[in-house]
């Protein structure tokens, strides 16, 4: 990156406003988000969040896309590697003693498919409430994985019972529900809890939230869901919208353990990973 651009994107993080409008698209990347969903999350006034979405496009580190009515916000991910190499190459120099604790931390840095480890990685899906979405995401992998791996799931303010929808539509898909439990996220962020290979939010709020770095560096994704807890009607018509949330996240979580992770990089791997989370069909 050119000296001029890296210092305009470095003044332009510098303010603690725009540093957390970035800090919170960087979690939905490479998807959009729209300024009230941004104002919301963060507490932000609109005209002060519309001054710092002008400043953050002007630097080039985030662009805007209109979808119908609606403008969505989105990190220029080519831009922000572009930063991060001109601090960490140019800057930095290279220097092995910056660089290399950055890259041993990595949990990849060692074979994934250690002989000692039961399954092949640890997945976590985190949700607000961890009572619907995250919940069948845990089952579904838990059943489709093969053994290859171990499901997590969380949520940012569990309730304390599951959804009782939730359950039917897992028993009646044939899935073991007894074992199920709503749990809260810091229940993985312990000393000794399992060091995560991926980490998918299932839901908008869940992704907004501000949590510290995960251990081992897992690839992250954002497969965001409209929750079904808010349906409204009839039980057989909030039935049919768990039924509908059941079927995204089976079509999702079946194109993921399918893909072949021995042969993939983490760059790659990742780009599959926001393919699958930005699918259409996988949405409706």
């Amino acid at each position: 990156m050119e000296q001029n651009r890296a210092a305009h994107a470095f003044a332009t993080l510098g303010h603690p406003g725009r540093l957390a409008v970035f800090r919170l698209l960087m979690r939905f990347a490479p998807q959009g988000v729209r300024p009230t969903e941004i104002a919301t999350a963060l507490g932000l006034k609109q005209n002060t969040l519309s001054h710092h979405l002008a400043d953050l496009t002007a630097s080039g580190l985030v662009g805007v896309e209109r979808q119908g009515r609606s403008l969505y916000y989105a990190v220029d991910l080519d831009a922000t590697e572009g930063l991060i190499g001109y601090l960490a190459l140019d800057v930095g120099r290279a220097r092995p003693d910056l660089l290399a604790p950055l890259l041993s931390s990595r949990k990849d840095a060692a074979p994934m498919q250690a002989i000692s480890r039961a399954t092949d990685f640890d997945v976590l899906f985190i949700c607000s409430g961890n009572s619907a979405r995250s919940i069948l995401a845990e089952a579904l992998l838990r059943d489709l994985g093969k053994g290859r791996f171990r499901a997590h799931s969380a949520g940012t303010r569990p309730n304390s019972e599951l959804n009782p929808f939730a359950l039917e539509i897992l028993r009646r898909n044939g899935h073991e529900t007894s074992g199920l439990r709503s749990k809260h996220i810091s229940e993985f962020q312990s000393p000794g809890a399992p060091v995560m290979d991926f980490v998918f939010t299932v839901c908008d709020t869940a992704a907004a939230e501000d949590c510290p770095p995960w251990p081992g560096q897992p690839i992250t994704g954002h497969w965001g869901l409209p929750d079904p807890v808010k349906a409204t009607g009839t039980d057989a018509e909030k039935a049919l919208v768990f039924a509908q949330t059941y079927a995204a996240l089976r079509r999702r979580i079946a194109a993921f353990v399918e893909l072949p992770f021995g042969s993939l990089s983490r760059m790659s791997l990742q780009s599959r990973v926001d393919a699958i989370g930005t699918d259409t069909e996988a949405r409706a």
